[in-house]
Parts: C-alpha cells; sequence; structure tokens
C-alpha cells in the first residue's frame, strides 16, 4: 500500500496515523491539490489518499474540505471537519480490531492498535488547519511547539520531501518536545523564525488595500518569500480577506492566488473554496486557492477581486 497526502501539517499527521496503523513501509507519494485536481497524478488500487480530492482507482480516501465532497460510493470517510487527520484518525479507531480494507481487494491487512497516544497531535492539526489561533501564537510561534513545527513544513518546495519524510518517522515515535530537539527540526524551525521577521518586511512591501480586503503580490520574486501564513492578518487587522497572488516557483507560466478569511476578523462571507473551485482550484470556506496559466490572469483575477469585494455567500 501506499499513501499519498498533501506536504502540509495535517497530511503529515496523516501520514503518520495511516503507517503507524496499518504498517506502511512504501515511500510516501507526496503531491500538491492542484496536481490532483488536474488528473497529473497516477493513483492505482492499493493507493490510500489523504487530505485531497477523490480518485477513482484509490482503496481508501480521506478528506475534508468542500470542494472535494464526492457523490459515488467510495472506500473511506469524507466529511467537512477541521482536518483530515482527524477523519483518519476517527477512522482508524472504529476499525481497531477488524479488517480495515474492503473485501476482494486482494490486499491483506489488519489494523494494529496505535503504539503511542496521537490525541494531542490530531488536536494540534486540528487547530492548525482550521486557523483556530490567537494572535500570541501568530505573532510569537515559538512560545508553542506545533505551531512552530507547522511553519518548518514549505509544502510548495518539492526539495523538502526528505524533510516531510522525516517529520512522519519523528512524530511516529516521540512527543512534540524530543521532535523539536532534532538537529534538522531545530534547524528548520530557527530558520522559520528568521524568515518570519523577513517574510513581514516583504508583506507590508507587497500589499496594496481595495475595500476591506489585502492583495499580496509576489509575482516580482523568483521565490516566493517564506513565513508564517497567518501573519498577514496580525499585521492588517483591519481587513477581512487576503488575496495572495505569486507565480508556481517551478513554473513562472503558472500564476497561484491564494484566498484567505482573516482569521482575527470573520466578517467575509465568501466561501473562498468554492470560488477557487471556479478558477481551476478549491478549498475550505475559509481558505483556497486555484492555479491557473499566466495568460488567464487578467480574466480571472478581477473576479476573483471583485467576488471577494460584493462580499456574498458562494452557493455549489
Amino acid at each position: 500500500m501506499r499513501i499519498i497526502t498533501r506536504p502540509d501539517f495535517d497530511g503529515i499527521v496523516c501520514a503518520v496515523l495511516l503507517c503507524e496503523a496499518l504498517d506502511i513501509n512504501e515511500k510516501i507519494y507526496w503531491v500538491e491539490p492542484n496536481a490532483m485536481h488536474s488528473g497529473q497524478v497516477a493513483a492505482h488500487n492499493h493507493d490510500i489518499i489523504a487530505n485531497l480530492a477523490y480518485h477513482p482507482n484509490c482503496l481508501l480516501w480521506f478528506d475534508h474540505h468542500v470542494t472535494n465532497r464526492v457523490t459515488v460510493p467510495f472506500n473511506g470517510a469524507f466529511k467537512i471537519a477541521p482536518s483530515a487527520a482527524s477523519i483518519v484518525f476517527d477512522y482508524l479507531n472504529r476499525f481497531d480490531c477488524g479488517n480495515l480494507l474492503p473485501h476482494n481487494t486482494g490486499i491483506a491487512c489488519q489494523v494494529k492498535k496505535f503504539k503511542r497516544d496521537y490525541t494531542e497531535l490530531v488536536a494540534a492539526a486540528d487547530k492548525i488547519d482550521s486557523a483556530q489561533l490567537t494572535l500570541d501564537e501568530v505573532e510569537h510561534p515559538g512560545k508553542y511547539p506545533y505551531v512552530l513545527l507547522s511553519m518548518s513544513i514549505f509544502s510548495h518546495i518539492s526539495a523538502d520531501e526528505p524533510y516531510w519524510n522525516r517529520l512522519v518517522e519523528l512524530l511516529r515515535k516521540y512527543e512534540i518536545q524530543e521532535v523539536l530537539k532534532d538537529p534538522k527540526v531545530k534547524w528548520r524551525t530557527n530558520l522559520s523564525l528568521k524568515e518570519n521577521k523577513t517574510y513581514a518586511a516583504h508583506l507590508k512591501k507587497h500589499t496594496t488595500f481595495k475595500g476591506d480586503i489585502s492583495i499580496t503580490d509576489f509575482r516580482s520574486f523568483k521565490k516566493m518569500p517564506i513565513g508564517n501564513r497567518f501573519l498577514v492578518f496580525s499585521l492588517f487587522p483591519e481587513t477581512s480577506v487576503n488575496v495572495k497572488i505569486r507565480h508556481h516557483d517551478d513554473d513562472r507560466e503558472k500564476i497561484i492566488v491564494s484566498i484567505a478569511h482573516n482569521i482575527f476578523n470573520r466578517r467575509c462571507n465568501v466561501n473562498a473554496g468554492l470560488l477557487c473551485a471556479r478558477f481551476e482550484g478549491g478549498g475550505h470556506f475559509g481558505a483556497g486557492s486555484c492555479s491557473f496559466p499566466v495568460c488567464k490572469t487578467d480574466e480571472y483575477l478581477p473576479v476573483i477581486i471583485n467576488t471577494m469585494l460584493k462580499n456574498n455567500t458562494l452557493e455549489n
């Protein structure tokens, strides 16, 4: 069996739980959401997909994004929840003593009891993925172990795959304080705190305002600046939503637009995920992203901005 998941904190926790419960040793396939949406991922009947869109060939599927809901029968679990990890955790605990896999798959696998208590780790995934953070956690992440660890994960940098795999192994074995002592993790978290200061300066320089929308345009950068994705809300607390525009790091002919409600000023009514789904993307009510060719920017971007300005609830 192979796990296919997204390289963010939620995806990493999903991988921890699945590897532990199913004793999976095969290499994890790390995938960005747009690659799954655009059909670039070849899934097989032994694959377990978590925190990504459904693929009809997969063995099991777990997700919580509103735009990924499906109406076809599938094996696994889907619901709107704070994290995909919590869905995986509940599902595996329900099958603690039985056979997890559907019949006639030809794959024999018995669910094992977790060797460790992952309740705290899953709660952290819930908190971070649903952006239920305090102002102090955003401005001083070094005081909060799970928030700090999540900041060290740069999901848009494919060269970081060894680090994602390392975190999966560490979180399977150790409590958070021990994980943070790992030399590689310590180096990455220290780097994150340092770069966060530079990131704040970039946000101030490259962010403009339209109504109560902050628009951060990073298209002038060859590589996207790295920093706490929630920092923009503490810097501009009067805004209700942030729209971030950048080039794809590996393809200058692609634009990535990210939309996120202000977690400290929750008055935005637009379903960000549904809006992004109209432009080759997806996500949650409070956050979404889409990726499209540069040539479509002048067509897509004004519609996105104007929809946010109207601040009307979107329906499916």
